[in-house]
């Protein structure tokens, strides 16, 4: 957390704001993706459904059994996906102004979906 002194007092608002921005490309990035996935689920009959239980996402599916959850993590400012029995971290890049996993480049929704095409396929 970054701390500044002014005038005596302690000055916590370049945190903040690095929080509330890491908030706000949160909730758009997994307003998108749920928007997305709600629009696959539907048109593409995918196998899966999509609930959203306080700022989580989860996608259940019945056949095969599974369940991906996909949260935002404020303290590390990182979006994690626990998905095929693995953690995927993404961090934001402000250059792609998006989240992306660094082992591979992809963004939040590419990478949402070739997880559940290899689960589907599994």
């Amino acid at each position: 957390m970054v701390v500044r002194r002014v005038t005596g007092r302690t000055c916590y608002t370049g945190a903040m704001l690095d929080e509330m921005e890491f908030r706000r490309n949160a909730d758009d990035a997994l307003d998108a993706l749920k928007q997305h996935l709600y629009k696959r689920e539907e048109e593409y009959e995918a196998g899966f459904e999509v609930e959203e239980q306080g700022g989580v996402l989860n996608v259940v599916f019945e056949v095969p059994a599974g369940k991906f959850v996909i949260t935002p993590n404020a303290p590390i400012r990182q979006i994690w996906i626990s998905a095929l029995s693995t953690s995927f971290k993404l961090d934001w890049d402000e250059k792609a102004a998006a989240f992306l996993l660094s082992s591979t480049g992809e963004a939040l929704t590419p990478l949402v979906d070739r997880l559940i095409a290899e689960h589907l396929t599994s």
